[in-house]
């Protein structure tokens, strides 16, 4: 229901499905009352869990039993009564605008790493990208002359995303070093690839951004490939774009996500 209704991500579902074998693993096979789901919510407590990680445990157990009754698997929901964490603030303080371009500009432009890590940073920031947006991204997916690529999102949802000069510069001058690096039988056809020649994982891109950000003087707990979109999309803000064309770039589904910056 979640992949096909709903059209979650791989990563949600992922964490999803996480989420319930741990709740199922609490029953131990036995028939869940309100009592069970408190008692699963205290064990998380005490391993001391962020109220954000909590929240979404317990909103897959939610999920889970919301399923069941309209499903008319079982006629009561026992998580009606179960008061949920207030979430924080999901959005990490922004770099400034010097401590973007610093981190943009750490890797030079002296060898293969280098040009890529450098086409990498430019492209996030540039475009706002989510960093499983980025890794996915195909070499055929780029209109360099037009300056925009496509990006593939939650729920499988497409958009075209501008990407700037600098940020086309740098991913022309990594593209001989990628032509000499790839595989032949590596899946897709992949923009960012690390240095044995396979697509670049999500991990890849953090620890990449975390060099960086040291580089530049910044302080690594700072900066994540999220930290980069919210710097994107604050400072597209701060300089006059208007909240519809900051929602298309980002590809949220509804504005009021938008409405936080």
């Amino acid at each position: 229901s979640l992949r096909v209704e709903r059209g979650l991500s791989k990563n949600t579902l992922a964490a999803y499905q996480r989420d319930l074998q741990q709740y199922l693993d609490h029953l131990e096979g036995a028939e869940p009352e309100t009592e069970d789901v408190e008692r699963f919510i205290t064990l998380l407590r005490e391993r001391h869990l962020a109220d954000s990680t909590i929240a979404r445990k317990i909103a897959s157990v939610r999920g889970l039993h919301r399923f069941l009754v309209v499903e008319e698997m079982r006629e009561d929901d026992p998580t009606l009564l179960i008061d949920s964490p207030r979430r924080p603030d999901p959005f990490p303080k922004a770099l400034t605008v010097e401590e973007a371009i610093a981190l943009v500009e750490a890797p030079g432009a002296e060898d293969a790493a280098a040009r890529r890590d450098s086409a990498l940073l430019e492209f996030l920031y540039g475009t706002g990208a989510r960093v499983s947006e980025t890794v996915g991204v195909d070499l055929g997916h780029l209109d360099l002359d037009e300056r925009v690529a496509r990006v593939t999102g939650k729920g499988s949802k497409q958009r075209l995303v501008p990407m700037g000069s600098k940020a086309v510069a740098a991913i022309t001058a990594w593209l001989p070093d990628r032509m000499s690096l790839i595989r032949r039988n590596v899946s897709g056809d992949p923009l960012f690839i690390n240095l044995r020649g396979r697509r670049l994982s999500r991990q890849g891109v953090f620890d990449i951004v975390k060099k960086h950000a040291v580089a530049a003087d910044i302080e690594p707990g700072r900066v994540s490939p999220h930290v980069l979109r919210h710097s994107a999309a604050t400072h597209m803000v701060e300089a006059g774009a208007d909240l519809r064309t900051v929602q298309e770039m980002l590809g949220h589904a509804t504005i009021s996500t938008t409405q936080v910056y």
